[in-house]
């Protein structure tokens, strides 16, 4: 399948499968973060799922797909190595550890962590990547707002940002996704909106 294709094919999976539930778990006071793993072979689903801080605060979107995914009968479900992974947002530092650890060689993700804090207005992911993991320069007192905060390509895994892929298009391809994005990002401001009005209501230690 082809760059566009497949961009596609992740598009559809959010606005399709992870945004409705996402919705669901939004209206019950858990923040917007959802997730999928997808079989390498055809890009079908094999569990999609969305943030559930409200039942455990480690039940991050990425976490909970995860938790799902192992919960399936061995039967039905695919080696790790033989999926793809989809998050709604760039994963946070517990998140990047569970897809390292799950064994998942890839991720995929729309919006970064500077829109998670900019345009979702929820900060954690760079403050504790900076706070815990990031160790200053010795002649600098915090961590440069430029330095890259994880190795995007490493050892165990490689990450695609998927504005960016869409950037990397010819324009007859480009376009189209853009629309599409647009209308993705349309759609969770307002599920942003919705979490920020009723957060704080449900003891998540961070919300």
């Amino acid at each position: 399948m082809d760059k566009a294709n497949l961009i596609s094919r992740l598009l559809d999976v959010i606005e399709h499968d992870i945004a409705p539930v996402t919705s669901q778990g939004v209206a019950r006071g858990n923040k917007l973060f959802g997730a999928a793993i997808l079989r390498k072979s055809d890009l079908s689903v094999v569990v999609a799922e969305t943030n559930n801080e409200i039942e455990n605060p480690l039940w991050h979107g990425e976490m909970h797909a995860i938790k799902r995914f192992f919960e399936l009968p061995e039967d039905q479900r695919p080696e790790a190595k033989d999926c793809l992974f989809l998050a709604t947002h760039e994963p946070c530092s517990l998140c990047l550890s569970g897809i390292t650890w799950s064994g998942f060689d890839n991720f995929y993700y729309l919006f970064s962590h500077q829109d998670s804090r900019d345009s979702f207005a929820i900060p954690y992911d760079i403050q504790i990547l900076k706070a815990v993991y990031a160790v200053p320069d010795p002649d600098r007192t915090a961590v440069p707002d430029d330095r890259p905060l994880y190795n995007r390509t490493n050892a165990y895994w490689t990450s695609y940002n998927i504005a960016q892929l869409i950037a990397s298009l010819d324009r007859s391809h480009k376009e189209a996704l853009l629309e599409r994005f647009d209308n993705l990002n349309g759609l969770y401001a307002d599920l942003s909106s919705t979490y920020q009005h009723g957060k704080g209501s449900k003891g998540i230690p961070l919300a």
